[in-house]
């Protein structure tokens, strides 16, 4: 065995290079420095390898054995490799140990010293194909250690942290390196510092600190685990993979988006009224408990609902009303009017909402369609997945959960897609998809049917039970229909048989959604075309808000009973009675078409009850605990595990264009086209409740020149279609840039595999070479026999071989 060689630890200092990040000459002076050291870890592994391995014909042809499946390249091309610049920094501990040792001594010998954040850290580990790391020994680790210590003792306070801090080591061996650079000096004034003298203010102000950092820590710490999915999402993300953590994720989403929409109305609908209630226009019923279901009663006569907004001017400095009801205030003066602030309200908190919900979308899409987001992962989930910061046995059992269904989802698509269909097993398969679609849509008609003939009957009924419970009949027909189509789709399901799992949720979302869309279609003729004539005289639009009220109560109470009958009462009979052990698993198609439904109930309902976005926290705060619940003890994972990949994008889709475009719709008509009631609301002398908007600007061309410029802006935003337009074909051009750039980005990620690709295929090239021309000088000189202690210097040209050269030189 060679003798070790001495590591030189001085590398030549440059004067020029004051404050300026290391050059690339220094960097290949800091590699020299240690080539000596890489090649006698790669002489020692050459040796130790060799030991096992019987003598050839001649020591200089004999090769390493390598990897399982991977070629075996001689112990020349293997210390030609270990030599790549790649492969010479990172390591061990005592390479990175000598690397900052000489970056201290430059730092040392500067006359300035420059921050260190502008020190690029050049440790950098790489994936090898043969592991040649072997750690030093323990005296020459120590020894180059103590040099580093005696380095570090020399800088200043800030720079020594900074360095030990930027180190690519454990945190152990830096807490030693910290300890042993401290001088005695210091050490002695730190003791000093701890155990002398302060004064009472200075104590004082220390443990106010303290105690108001403490305090700030243990609020953010409450208000991290106030929040009804911390920690929740990852175990069921970990339990029942992707696609049932898909479901909580959209419901997530719906809690902000009603929160952004409540906060404008708190703020300049609901709490300004509240601040001026109205004078009762009659005796106020008392609060019996039955509104929470009818949403009638008490409620009618607070800021639920529209008729107990006012139509005059919210200001004190307000003269006496003139006829209609109107407020005159004094000329020169812009009071606080009510029905204006109602309809831009309204317009502002659904324009804000539909921004929201279009970026949404569209970064969803870049997120999910992304090349090689799905592809080709399976390396990097099972080496890179685990997150070494977790430490605590509950978390680190949830992390290795996730992994493992995460695997089991890849494989399960991976096997998928290798799985071939004949050409019958096709057609069977569109025979049945063609029945079953007849089918659905046959129901979808009926119930369609069903719900319009029952609204007819509903309307014949005389007005005297207009607040008692049988106003809760059409919305229990409604979620009957809804609750039992929705088993007959997933019975149908069953019945065929569908090879890929995510293509049967596409189809029982398809079905879901034109049901529910269709029920909706016929409950807003219902109300608008039906209820407005009838109840002329009346405050039709409180009837509106009760109804939708009372739909969303409903809903809400039949996901209730569909978590107890249909997971809690099956799980018990398949454990009891059938011994199966087989629990229910998580229908995600018609629990998302419930949210989307609840959530469209929600937009259709706004413009007549403000609070009703409130209604829907409460009822999405509620939902996720008791689903949750249900989840964790009647369900289990899916028996075909699959990868929702895209499930977030296809929510947030169904969301924007069915859901919040159809209630967009319904409610420009019911601005732009309703007559509003006569007794109630902001809008009960207007013809329409786009008029306010014009009474308001003539109001204002009336008060002067001072407020000239408001007008101008009304007609301008408002009554001109060219902004409306303009902002239409930006939202639409912002959708296709992102498409564009998303389709830019798949090409050139496809480029970049591919230029890897060819990369890799040159480097396997270089090696063969490398290898053969090695095998050739060997047998063109079998009587000389290759110092195994040096490579072999080699020209550019693969010409005659000289004198070895020695590291560094040129």
């Amino acid at each position: 065995m060679a003798q070790p060689l001495a590591l030189a630890l001085d590398v030549p200092e440059t004067m020029g290079d004051e404050g300026l990040e290391p050059s690339p000459y220094e960097e290949s002076e800091v590699h020299d420095s240690f080539h000596q050291l890489i090649q006698e870890q790669s002489l020692r592994v050459a040796e130790e390898g060799l030991e096992l391995l019987p003598l050839g014909p001649g020591r200089g042809e004999q090769t390493l054995p390598g990897l399982e499946g991977a070629p075996a390249h001689s112990l020349a091309t293997l210390r030609i490799l270990a030599s790549m610049p790649s492969r010479t920094i990172g390591r061990s501990r005592g390479a990175i140990i000598s690397q900052y040792y000489n970056r201290t001594v430059r730092l040392r010998r500067r006359s300035s010293r420059p921050l260190l954040g502008n020190v690029v850290p050049s440790a950098r580990p790489s994936l090898r194909l043969y592991d040649l790391e072997l750690d030093p020994t323990i005296l020459e680790e120590d020894e180059k250690r103590s040099l580093l210590v005696k380095e570090l003792r020399g800088l200043s306070a800030a720079q020594r942290d900074h360095m030990v801090r930027n180190m690519p080591l454990s945190l152990g061996e830096k807490r030693c390196l910290r300890e042993k650079s401290w001088s005695p000096k210091g050490k002695r004034r730190n003791l000093q510092g701890r155990s002398g003298a302060f004064s009472c203010c200075s104590r004082l102000r220390y443990s106010c600190m303290l105690a108001l950092h403490s305090l700030g820590l243990a609020l953010l710490a409450g208000l991290y685990a106030a929040r009804p999915w911390h920690y929740a999402l990852k175990q069921i993300g970990g339990q029942f993979g992707s696609s049932v953590l898909s479901y909580f994720l959209f419901l997530k989403t719906l809690l902000a988006f009603n929160a952004l929409m409540l906060l404008p109305l708190l703020a300049f609908l609901v709490g300004v009224q509240a601040a001026f209630p109205p004078d009762p226009a009659g005796p106020v019923p008392a609060f019996s408990g039955l509104e929470l279901l009818t949403g009638g009663g008490r409620f009618t006569h607070t800021v639920m609902y529209y008729g107990y907004y006012s139509n005059t001017t919210l200001s004190p400095s307000c003269d006496a009303p003139r006829e209609g009801g109107q407020c005159s205030s004094r000329l020169g003066s812009l009071p606080y009017n009510m029905p204006l602030a109602y309809l831009f309200t309204m317009g502002a908190a659904f324009f804000l909402t539909c921004i929201v919900l279009v970026y949404s979308m569209s970064h969803s899409f870049g997120e999910s369609y992304r090349v090689g987001s799905t592809k080709g992962i399976h390396a990097l989930t099972v080496f890179c997945s685990w997150d070494y910061k977790v430490t605590q046995k509950r978390a680190s059992r949830v992390q290795q959960d996730s992994i493992c269904t995460q695997l089991k989802e890849l494989l399960a698509e991976w096997q998928l897609r290798k799985r071939p269909q004949s050409v019958c097993g096709q057609l069977r398969q569109v025979i049945v998809l063609g029945l079953g679609w007849l089918l659905c849509l046959g129901s979808t008609m009926g119930c369609t049917v069903a719900v319009l003939t029952f609204s007819e009957v509903m309307i014949q009924r005389p007005a005297s039970g207009g607040q008692g419970v049988e106003m809760l009949a059409l919305p229990l027909v409604v979620s009957i229909l809804n609750l039992g189509a929705s088993y007959l789709f997933r019975g149908l399901a069953t019945l065929e048989r569908h090879d890929s799992p995510v293509l049967e949720v596409y189809m029982a979302i398809c079905r879901n959604l034109i049901l529910k869309m269709a029920v909706l279609g016929v409950l807003c003729y219902h109300w608008l075309g039906r209820r407005v004539a009838i109840l002329q005289g009346q405050c039709w639009e409180d009837f509106v808000g009760q109804e939708l009220y009372r739909f969303m109560v409903v809903d809400f109470i039949f996901m209730l009973l569909d978590s107890l009958f249909g997971e809690l009462v099956w799980r018990l009979i398949s454990e009891k009675k059938l011994r199966t052990g087989q629990k229910p698993e998580f229908d995600i198609a018609r629990n998302v078409l419930d949210l989307i439904y609840g959530q469209t109930l929600t937009w259709l309902g706004v413009l007549f009850s403000p609070l009703l976005p409130a209604v829907q926290i409460v009822r999405l705060l509620l939902l996720f605990h008791i689903k949750k619940a249900s989840l964790m003890a009647n369900c289990q994972a899916p028996r075909r595990p699959w990868l929702a990949s895209h499930m977030s994008t296809v929510f947030l889709t169904l969301l924007c264009f069915p859901s919040f475009l159809g209630a967009a719709v319904f409610l420009c008509y019911v601005v732009w086209q309703v007559r509003p009631s006569s007794t109630c609301g902001p809008f009960r002398t207007l013809n329409t409740m786009y008029e306010a908007g014009t009474v308001w600007v003539r109001r204002l061309e009336q008060a002067g020149a001072g407020a000239s410029w408001l007008p101008w802006l009304y007609h301008f935003l408002v009554e001109n279609t060219f902004f409306l337009f303009l902002a239409s074909a930006l939202l639409l051009a912002v959708i296709y840039l992102n498409i564009q750039v998303v389709k830019g980005q798949r090409k050139v990620i496809c480029l970049l595999k591919e230029q890897i690709r060819n990369e890799g295929e040159d480097k396997i090239f270089l090696i063969n070479k490398l290898h053969s021309v090695y095998e050739e000088e060997g047998r063109s000189r079998p009587g000389r026999t290759q110092d195994a202690t040096e490579p072999p210097a080699w020209h550019e040209d693969g010409g005659d071989q000289k004198e070895p050269c020695t590291p560094g030189s040129p």
